[in-house]
């Protein structure tokens, strides 16, 4: 069976609580690429996107033929303001954001630098993707169902009572995992993991 990231790792890509909990995340492998700017309106956020998708399934091919083959990851981003009041209000214009697909353990970086020179020969493109290691270690987690817009209240109560509740302070960037497609799921339906790294 190919490996799965999502059946791996189910406490972080299938969570059941839908209100905060503590959980333990441990170091994994990423592609990334980071840009700023409304992820509904802003082409560089389309482009950035595209691109992680053309290097992830290429490096997934490369790796079926030498017989490691995987299940490409759902997508995944940390957001970021100067203000953390920008993603309770929507103020999307002023997000800054890291988007991820995440790879199985054995991909290094001279996978991604195969796969930079085949995404550059047959699908023209020439993105500033890089392959990153991301340890969050203690996060505050929960799963939101319903629209993206919907997600200020949830996270409100993270910075406004839960934090504070639990004695912790945020330590590192919002991390969203998006566990269905947009394109083909109503708003009221889409799961998305929110996670929080506390301390």
């Amino acid at each position: 069976m190919p490996y799965d990231i999502k059946k791996e790792l189910k406490e972080l890509y299938a969570p059941k609580n839908r209100d905060w909990a503590l959980i333990d995340v441990p170091e994994q492998r990423f592609l990334a690429i980071d840009g700023r700017g409304n992820p509904n309106t802003a082409e560089s956020y389309k482009k950035a996107v595209e691109a992680l998708y053309a290097f992830a399934y290429t490096i997934k091919f490369a790796a079926k033929e030498r017989g490691e083959d995987f299940v490409v990851g759902p997508l995944e981003g940390l957001w970021w303001a100067d203000d953390y009041t920008a993603f309770t209000v929507r103020a999307k214009d002023s997000w800054q954001w890291t988007m991820l697909i995440a790879q199985p353990p054995w991909i290094g970086e001279d996978a991604v630098e195969e796969a930079r020179e085949t995404v550059r020969r047959k699908k023209k493109l020439d993105a500033p993707v890089r392959l990153e290691k991301l340890h969050e270690g203690r996060c505050a987690q929960a799963l939101h169902i319903g629209s993206y817009d919907d997600e200020g209240p949830i996270l409100a109560r993270l910075h406004d009572e839960y934090v504070v509740a639990q004695g912790l302070k945020l330590t590192g960037l919002h991390h969203e995992v998006y566990l269905g497609d947009p394109r083909r799921t109503e708003p009221a339906k889409l799961k998305t993991v929110l996670r929080q790294p506390v301390g």
